[in-house]
């Protein structure tokens, strides 16, 4: 929509509120309401906010921010009726000057976005977000015993999904389908390919939809990476790809994999820099409780096309087809900042077709059960064993400091040492059931 549409929508709808949202630097939905008698001077020159109090944004003497509706975001929210419509728009910060804040992970995308613009491509991704139901929000009784693609009988994890489905079509999000994931209690609704602006938007309003939905239905939903000891966690695999002049960028009919040059310096760059990124595509200590052996998680970096132990996957369910051909990271996982996550995973990409980076050779076996030895023989590298090594190999990295700009690096860096910090200092039940009674 245009400023002017926005205006006429929401007078023939008869909208009564308007809610401003925007995402701080960890990929927390922010929100603040306002009067639709506000909106033509919020879409002309911005609202204000207290800056301080959102984390990452701004300090104390410098608190003084604004929010300005972006009018292609629009939508009515189709859970809010109470007092009559409802609608919401995605925001752009900026300082009080009208100048971008460096801080809002929402430019910080769209500064990526135009380095890739600036080399002819587009980037589009399509990401696959897993999650659980659980009974409430205070512990993590499932719901079934259902596993990948199962159908059950009375399957209320199949009636949470369809309504979630239908309320994401009310909101113009085209999803492409949805199943049972491989856990008890785990699901999958994936969005189709989509600019990574808009997809970034798009996974704000798709977890916050398959909350409602669950909450309306007295139950709860959690995006949280690894919430049950001994089975599957829930990953966010992205699936990417660069246009040019409105052609896959990534597609090469004569390549033995269909993939280009620029396709292959793609995934070698995401390769090079898989570790160093990593704290960003997964971004809580709980996130590598994910990352081990033996739960499909990915932990060694290679690539392949088949092998779902590869870190990156270029998929096959279309060979030879252009629009089709994509690659697919593994490791991130849907609790991350996907307006961060999306922009390290595109500069780590055209790096390496910058600096046309060579590509290791697939790996065809199935890597967890090749050894140490083996895998060193290969070349194949792991991804950080834990937060602490994650965050360590970022702090390190040029290419990080550089996708994110300074303001959010340095936050982003401080957070995360503040987190593994808190957490090393817990005392956890496994040390009290397994040490209490004998040290």
């Amino acid at each position: 929509m245009t400023k002017q549409e926005v205006i006429k929508t929401v007078k023939t709808k008869k909208i009564k509120f308007v809610r401003l949202w925007f995402t701080d630097v960890l990929g927390f939905l922010k929100s603040f309401d306002i009067q639709v008698e506000e909106l033509q001077g919020a879409l002309k020159d911005g609202m204000g906010f207290d800056g301080s109090s959102i984390e990452g944004f701004s300090r104390v003497e410098e608190s003084d921010m604004l929010v300005k509706p972006d009018p292609k975001t629009f939508q009515i929210l189709p859970w809010v009726e109470e007092d009559g419509p409802v609608a919401r728009m995605f925001c752009d910060v900026l300082e009080p000057g009208g100048k971008s804040f460096e801080g809002d992970p929402r430019y910080v995308l769209k500064r990526n976005l135009k380095e890739a613009k600036k080399m002819g491509f587009t980037f589009n991704v399509g990401p696959e977000l897993e999650y659980f139901y659980f009974r409430n929000k205070g512990g993590t009784e499932i719901l079934d015993k259902g596993g990948y693609f199962d159908l059950t009988p009375m399957d209320i994890g199949q009636d949470l999904r369809r309504k979630t489905v239908l309320m994401l079509e009310k909101m113009e999000i085209e999803v492409e389908y949805w199943h049972h994931e491989v856990a008890s209690s785990q699901h999958e609704i994936d969005l189709r390919y989509k600019n990574a602006l808009t997809m970034a938007d798009n996974v704000m309003t798709y977890r916050m939809v398959v909350k409602e939905v669950a909450m309306q239905n007295s139950l709860y939903a959690t995006f949280m990476p690894k919430p049950i000891y001994g089975i599957n966690g829930s990953g966010m695999h992205t699936h990417m790809s660069l246009f040019k002049n409105k052609r896959n960028a990534f597609f090469d009919k004569k390549n033995t994999f269909h993939l280009s040059k620029n396709g292959r310096y793609f995934i070698a760059g995401l390769i090079k820099h898989a570790r160093e990124i990593c704290s960003v595509c997964c971004q809580w200590v709980n996130s590598y409780k994910r990352l081990v052996p033996g739960y499909e998680a990915p932990v060694y970096i290679s690539w392949a096309q088949k092998n779902r132990s590869a870190l990156i996957r270029v998929p096959v369910y279309k060979p030879g087809k252009e629009k089709a051909t994509r690659i697919e990271l593994r490791n991130p996982d849907p609790a991350c900042n996907p307006y961060l996550a999306f922009s390290v995973m595109l500069a780590a990409g055209l790096e390496g077709i910058k600096n046309k980076y060579s590509l290791m050779k697939p790996v065809t076996n199935n890597i967890f059960r090749m050894t140490e030895t083996q895998r060193k023989k290969s070349g194949i590298k792991s991804l950080p064993n834990d937060l602490f090594e994650a965050i360590r190999l970022t702090e390190k990295s040029a290419l990080v400091r550089k996708a994110l700009g300074n303001t959010v690096f340095e936050y982003f860096i401080r957070n995360k040492k503040d987190e593994w910090d808190s957490y090393r200092k817990q005392v956890t039940k496994h040390e009290l059931d397994n040490y209490l009674a004998i040290l």
